[in-house]
């Protein structure tokens, strides 16, 4: 962990410090960073490295990536939005190796409203899917499915607007079910496969614990373990990018959930 320092713990105040904080034993508090804890009655556990292993290997720990609202096009949609013979740019990489946020942004228009400045992501996809959280439904006028990636029959459509012209989709905007990738090594150690489901519990707050119950598995040998849910979620839940959820191995499920026909990272 290094040293953890009064405003590394205050940048943690917004999802929560967890009470007992642990350290491991190469860990150090600076003396700012130990009264900041105690002045909140936050206690301070150290382990050393050994009890850290043991104890994420009986309850592995899953990160988190937060999705905002955000466009997959085909390549004939980036070149009717954007231009002929353009391609996405890629602006910052993503959880999920090969994946990224282009510089490219769209509105989404309805006969209700519109959102401006919706983020594309690549790389170019077979079919064009538009992920919006319940709220961004609301706001649109639009009742869009929760379904995982890919799977975008009988769900409503939309006009999505660029620089360089509009596409009028009949249909391709979903609310995209809760889901963790993995890669078959992380599959093995869960004791899952793909099509199963997870039941995870976030643990950055004691005061409101809150269970994701049915989270879809999704494993193949390119992802990286995540656990992706939407801003709605994440509002919910407390939970940013970066913090970790528990897998309780209890509330696994062998029911599946159908199989991700894009055989791409929903929501990444």
């Amino acid at each position: 962990m290094g040293i953890v320092t009064e405003s590394s713990l205050r940048a943690m105040l917004p999802s929560g410090i967890p009470n007992p904080f642990t350290l491991t034993s190469n860990g150090k508090l600076t003396p700012a960073a130990a009264d900041f804890l105690r002045s909140r009655g936050i206690k301070v556990i150290i382990l050393d490295e050994k009890e850290v292993q043991r104890t994420r290997q009986a309850f592995p720990l899953i990160p988190v990536g937060v999705s905002n609202r955000h466009v997959h096009l085909s390549q004939h949609h980036v070149e009717q939005l954007f231009g002929a013979g353009t391609s996405l740019t890629p602006d910052r990489p993503l959880s999920q190796p090969g994946q990224y946020a282009a510089l490219e942004k769209v509105t989404l228009r309805t006969a209700k409203s519109e959102i401006r400045g919706v983020r594309v992501l690549g790389p170019a996809r077979k079919e064009t899917q538009v992920e919006i959280s319940r709220t961004d439904g609301f706001q649109l006028g639009l009742h869009a499915p929760l379904r995982l990636s890919g799977d975008t029959a009988n769900t409503p459509g939309i006009t999505l607007i660029g620089p360089a012209g509009q596409v009028q989709l009949a249909h391709g905007v979903i609310v995209a079910k809760c889901h963790v990738h993995m890669s078959p090594a992380d599959a093995a150690v869960f004791q899952v496969k793909s099509g199963d489901v997870m039941t995870l519990r976030t643990l950055h707050t004691q005061e409101r614990p809150l269970i994701f119950p049915s989270v879809a598995v999704r494993v193949d040998e390119r992802y990286v373990l995540d656990f992706h849910i939407d801003m709605d979620e994440a509002n919910a839940a407390g939970l940013h990018t970066g913090n970790h959820v528990q897998y309780i191995p209890e509330g696994q499920g062998g029911g599946s959930v159908g199989p991700d026909t894009d055989g791409r990272a929903a929501g990444a």
